[in-house]
């Protein structure tokens, strides 16, 4: 008798305005991931996609991941609620992923190398999303550069957010021109396309732009050991919808 696969299950926000691109590049994401996951079968779905994640659920005893930076509104209130009447795991969120800072500390080594710089001579800017809904996505974002900072002695590390203060323009427009910004992003949406780089010009920033951290080598590997561990925890169970809240 042939085994039936185990189910992860990839989400993220997408964008409500043009929901196939962010659908397109999450499922890339999943058939990375699953190349590191014989026995699975990976999945995704955006939030932004109406009916996309309901369709991608088994009956039971799925693991979701979040694709997302933080335990903000949409992991800690949207998500559940969307998964009202099903039971499954959830694995941690991609950006408190104990194992990014490690990766993200070889890509800022190699990107200063590349350019001939010496790490003290370096200034990155961490530029991350923020929240006008609650303090969760800034708190990830600092709690990130305060763990990066360690392993980057004498780097000049600061961060910056598109919809809180400090701003991603006040934040880069005192640096040099041996400057990095990092977008602290899981997927390369309209705010990583548009606003951050707006908001560069604006500064009249003079360093390089990075790729967001959901685009470093390592991270279908990491996904999948997240889902591995994730198996393991205690199934949650959200009541069904009731008349009131059914779409």
């Amino acid at each position: 008798m042939t085994a039936h696969p185990r189910i992860a299950i990839l989400t993220s926000h997408g964008q409500p305005s043009a929901p196939p691109p962010p659908e397109i590049h999450l499922a890339a994401v999943a058939a990375a991931v699953q190349d590191h996951l014989p026995g699975w079968e990976v999945r995704s779905a955006t939030l932004s996609s109406k009916g996309f994640l309901e369709a991608a659920m088994p009956e039971d005893g799925a693991v979701i991941y979040p694709f997302f930076m933080a335990r903000g509104w949409f992991t800690g209130k949207v998500l559940p609620k969307r998964l009202a009447g099903w039971r499954y795991r959830m694995a941690t969120p991609f950006g408190l992923d104990p194992a990014l800072p490690a990766l993200t500390v070889t890509a800022l080594q190699d990107a200063i190398a590349t350019r001939g710089w010496d790490v003290t001579d370096t200034d990155v800017l961490l530029a991350a999303h923020g929240s006008a809904r609650g303090p969760k996505a800034a708190e990830a974002a600092e709690t990130f550069a305060a763990t990066l900072r360690p392993s980057l002695p004498g780097l000049r590390l600061t961060t910056g957010f598109v919809e809180q203060a400090p701003f991603v323009d006040a934040a880069a427009r005192p640096l040099g021109p041996r400057s990095l910004c990092l977008p602290f992003f899981a997927q390369s949406g309209a705010h990583v396309r548009h606003d951050i780089p707006e908001a560069l010009a604006q500064a009249e920033f003079k360093g390089d732009l990075l790729p967001v951290l959901g685009a470093l080598p390592g991270v279908p590997a990491l996904i999948a050991q997240a889902i591995c561990r994730a198996e393991t925890a205690e199934l949650s169970a959200s009541p069904a919808k009731t008349d009131t809240e059914l779409p």
